[in-house]
This record gives C-alpha cells, structure tokens and sequence, in this order.
C-alpha cells in the first residue's frame, strides 16, 4: 500500500494526465477550425494515449488497494495564435509533464518505495519520446510556416499518425 503523501501524489499526477488529454482535444479542435485535418488527428491520437496514461496510474492506485480520488479537470485555452504557437504549446506541456513524473520519482527514492519508483520507470521513458516527437513537430512548423505548400504537406502526413 502506498503512503498517503504517494496516494495523493499519484491522484494528483491521474488528473495531470487527464487535464493532458483534455489540452490535446482542445488542440484538435483548434486545428480542425483552421481546416488542419492532419494536425487535427495527430491531437486526437494524442489525446487517447494520454488517457491511457492516465489509466496506468488509474490502475496502479487500484493495484496498491489505494483509493482512486478523481478530481475537477482544468479547462484548457480553446485558442492560439498560429499552429506554430499550439505546438510549441504542446511541447512545453511535455516539458512541464516530465518535471512532474521527475518530481514523483524522486518522491518514491525518498519514501523508499521501490514499487512506484519501478512503476514510474516506464513514464520517465515516454516522456523523453513524448518531448522528442512534439519538439520534431515544432522544427518541422517552423520549416513549413515558410510556404503555404509546406504547411499543408505537413498537415497531411501528420494527419497518418496511427499510435
């Protein structure tokens, strides 16, 4: 069983996650108004992994026979200046995600909770993919804000993201 200071730590990361997939939703939806269909989609996709975080500290809780606390999620912006600023956004957020999955692990070495600190492992390293594939993003607007032609060839092959 987890300590109560983790349990919350855990609960207060389950809605981080939450609040993520709400951000990239948000996102979708800001692209499609601007007719970003691929942008749109790669959010979407992004959305639903981000649920599935959140299920793995959902089902962590669970597992530790510790009490699941759902709690208000945040309402993210529904607008940004250019494509360019929603996804420099998104890595940002990213960024903001791995300090917080840094700051838990830290929590469980200090606790000496080896169970979450191996738990929390398999986050430490999506974080690096999750902040490697939205910063290649980012380069790859930057280069197509160029050129009309290059922004909506981007748009379609980001719109091919499966998983």
């Amino acid at each position: 069983m987890l300590t109560q200071k983790m349990q919350d730590a855990v609960n207060k990361q389950l809605n981080a996650e939450l609040y993520s997939a709400y951000l990239y939703l948000s996102m979708a939806a800001y692209f499609d108004s601007l007719n970003l269909a691929g942008m749109s989609r790669w959010m979407r996709v992004q959305a639903k992994e981000e649920e599935g975080h959140a299920m793995r500290f959902f089902d962590y809780l669970s597992e530790q026979r510790s009490r699941v606390k759902l709690t208000a999620i945040a309402s993210p912006p529904a607008q940004w200046p250019s494509p360019l600023a929603a996804w420099q956004a998104t890595y940002e957020h990213e960024q903001k995600v791995t300090g917080l999955i840094h700051d838990l692990v830290k929590m469980a070495e200090d606790a000496g909770d080896a169970a979450s600190g191996t738990f929390l492992q398999w986050f430490v390293a999506e974080q690096v993919e999750e902040e490697e594939h939205a910063d290649e993003v980012v380069q790859k607007v930057k280069a197509a804000t160029q050129s009309p032609d290059g922004l909506l060839a981007l748009d379609e092959a980001l719109g091919k993201r499966e998983q």
